[in-house]
C-alpha cells in the first residue's frame, strides 16, 4: 500500500471499530495525518476522557498511555509501540522518592507528568511544562521537592524565586543535546530567526531563548508571530509540523541531534497493527494504582493545571 492507502484504511477501521487514536506532536507528519487529536501528553489525555471511543491508541510513550488509562479507566488503552519509553520518566524508581521524602518530608513533591505511574503514587501534585509555574506559585507551601527535570525546574524556579526548589539530577536527554555552541552557531546562520525552546533545555540555551515554552506553546508562538524565521529547539519534527502550518515562515532545527529515538519507533505501519487488533501493547492498572496515581493528577486539576 501506499501511504495514502495505509492512512485511508486507518481511518476506515477507527470509524468502524470506535477507536480514538491521540498523537504526540514529536510523532511524524504522516500519522499526524490519522490522529483525532495531536498535542502534548497532557493534553492528548483530557481529550481521551471526553471521547466517547471504546479504545484508545497513545502514539507517545509508555507513560502517557498510563496517564491516559489513569483518566479512562473503563476505556481499552493501546501503546502503538510497546518499546517507546522515555528516559526520563525512568530515571527515578519509587525506592529513590520514598527515601528522598522520609529524608525531607518538610517539602511538598511535585512532580512532572513525565514520570510513570508508580512513581506518581508517592508525589503530591502533578505539572505539565505549561502548567509548572501556576501550579507552583498556587501552592501554599513554601518547600518544593521538583522531580525528575533539573532543566524545567530551574526555569521554574527563576519564575517563582519566593519559593525554595530543591532539584534532582534529572532531564531529557533528547533537549540536554543541545548547547550554548549550538545557540551561537544557528544565531550566525540565521541572525534574523526568534530562538524558540522548550523549558527541558539546559538554563544556559533558555536563557538565550526568544520565547520558552511547552511544545504546543512553541507551535502557537511561532504561527501567531509576525516574524518570519524560527530555529526551533525542540525535538526535530517540530520544524516539519511548522512547515506545513506555515509554508511562508523559515524554521530550523537547534541542533541536528534533537532527535527523540523513542517518539521515532511508532510507525504508519504499528497504528495499522494496532487498529487491526494485531499490535501495540494493552496498558493494564489495577484499580488500586489507578488510585494512588490519580491523586496527584487531581490536586493539578485542582489547582488550574
Amino acid at each position: 500500500m501506499t501511504t495514502y492507502e495505509l492512512q485511508q484504511e486507518i481511518i476506515r477501521l477507527k470509524k468502524e471499530k470506535n477507536i480514538c487514536i491521540l498523537v504526540h506532536a514529536y510523532q511524524s507528519h504522516d500519522i499526524w495525518e490519522v490522529a483525532d487529536y495531536i498535542g502534548d501528553s497532557f493534553g492528548l489525555t483530557q481529550q481521551a476522557a471526553k471521547s466517547d471511543a471504546d479504545t484508545v491508541i497513545m502514539c507517545g510513550v509508555r507513560f502517557m498511555a498510563e496517564t491516559v488509562k489513569m483518566l479512562s479507566p473503563r476505556k481499552k488503552v493501546i501503546l502503538s509501540n510497546a518499546d517507546a519509553g522515555c528516559p526520563m520518566a525512568e530515571q527515578m524508581d519509587p525506592e529513590m522518592l520514598a527515601q528522598m521524602r522520609e529524608s525531607m518530608p518538610d517539602y511538598k513533591v511535585v512532580a512532572y507528568v513525565n514520570t510513570t505511574a508508580a512513581l506518581k503514587t508517592l508525589c503530591d501534585v502533578c505539572v505539565t511544562s505549561s502548567s509548572a509555574v501556576k501550579i507552583i506559585q498556587a501552592l501554599p507551601d513554601k518547600k518544593i521537592l521538583f522531580i525528575p527535570d533539573c532543566n524545567l525546574g530551574d526555569w521554574v524556579q527563576k519564575q517563582v524565586p519566593e519559593k525554595e526548589i530543591k532539584l534532582v539530577n534529572g532531564g531529557c536527554p533528547t533537549h540536554a543535546r543541545m548547547t550554548v555552541e549550538d545557540v551561537k552557531a544557528a544565531k550566525a546562520a540565521h541572525p534574523e530567526a526568534l530562538l524558540l525552546v522548550h523549558p527541558e533545555c539546559r538554563p544556559a540555551v533558555t536563557a538565550l531563548a526568544d520565547y520558552a515554552g511547552s511544545t504546543t506553546g512553541i507551535m502557537a508562538y511561532a504561527e501567531k508571530s509576525d516574524a518570519k524565521e524560527f530555529i526551533i529547539g525542540t525535538e526535530n519534527s517540530i520544524v516539519q509540523h511548522l512547515q506545513y502550518s506555515c509554508p511562508d515562515k523559515r524554521f530550523y532545527p537547534l541542533s541536528k541531534d534533537c532527535v527523540c529515538h523513542n517518539m521515532k519507533l511508532t510507525t504508519l505501519g504499528d497504528i495499522y497493527q494496532c487498529v487491526q487488533g494485531t499490535g501495540g501493547e494493552e496498558i493494564l492498572m489495577d484499580d488500586q494504582l489507578i488510585a494512588d496515581a490519580r491523586k496527584c493528577i487531581d490536586e493539578m486539576l485542582r489547582y488550574g493545571g
